[in-house]
């Protein structure tokens, strides 16, 4: 990273609000993530009356098994617009765009790479005991909630806001077509209220803008690394190849061997083939 120094985050929630009521989580959703302070401070000293970019993606939604991934990014001012417009030429993240457009090698490239640079970044896992209890769509939006929250928690808490006087001061750039309701309490707690923060949905986002495609580089490689140390655990279902999404080789391997602690019970296949399997 750059001269500033950094935080670290490392948190698990057990306990938050679904659909503005308190709700113990089946499992703890785990963040982690590193952030630069001074440089976010330095943002708004440099750049006054701009919004503070940060962009959110997930990876995950359609598998059987494993977490959903969600990630927020920030990156530098000069680095965060409009893909189209080669706002990205000549720094390190060049070829960065949409992580399903790029090649394995290309996203592991610069998954370090959008670590070292981000003026800030988080990753959610939230996982299949979660998505079985509230559904996967909700545990999406729990994920983006959650990444957005703490980084601006962290922001706060570390007093990298002190030198922006005026509201809005972020800009939460969700890909996909609807935006998380952020819970205001932990928000206000830390002195950020509601109005801080102007949340944009992006349809196709993670090819348009260069802090979503960031997010959607940390959360696909993320979540890829979770497969590959489950194939390790159990080679016979060959997650390493199907990363759990319901192929062929991915269902006979479910018929083969039964089903893993991992997979998600509330998701058709797997909800289908337990009903079938009657008590001895």
């Amino acid at each position: 990273m750059s001269e500033f120094f950094t935080i670290d985050i490392d948190e698990k929630i057990t306990h938050t609000t679904h659909q503005g009521v308190p709700i113990a989580l089946a499992a703890p959703v785990t963040l982690t993530g590193r952030m630069q302070p001074e440089a976010i401070q330095d943002f708004f000293v440099q750049t006054p009356k701009a919004l503070l970019p940060m962009g959110i993606d997930e990876a995950g939604r359609g598998p059987l098994l494993g977490s959903v991934t969600v990630a927020a990014a920030i990156l530098p001012a000069a680095w965060s617009g409009l893909i189209e417009e080669s706002v990205l030429n000549g720094t390190p993240l060049s070829i960065l765009t949409d992580s399903k457009k790029l090649s394995e090698k290309k996203r592991d490239m610069l998954y370090p790479l959008v670590q070292q640079h981000a003026l800030g970044y988080v990753v959610a896992d939230v996982p299949a005991a979660v998505i079985d209890q509230i559904n996967i769509l909700q545990a999406t939006m729990l994920g983006m909630r959650l990444v957005v929250e703490t980084l601006i928690q962290q922001m706060a808490s570390n007093n990298a806001l002190t030198s922006a006087v005026r509201l809005p001061i972020l800009q939460a750039l969700f890909d996909g077509n609807r935006c998380p309701d952020l819970d205001a309490q932990p928000l206000t707690a830390v002195g950020v209220p509601s109005e801080a923060i102007v949340s944009e949905a992006w349809v196709k986002g993670d090819a348009r803008h260069s802090s979503i495609a960031a997010a959607s580089i940390l959360a696909k490689v993320s979540r890829d690394a979770q497969m590959y140390a489950l194939a390790k655990q159990h080679p016979e279902y060959a997650i390493d190849k199907h990363k759990g999404y319901p192929t062929r080789a991915h269902l006979d391997a479910i018929d083969t061997h039964g089903v893993l602690d991992a997979h998600r019970r509330s998701f058709g296949p797997i909800k289908r083939l337990l009903t079938d399997i009657k008590p001895q």
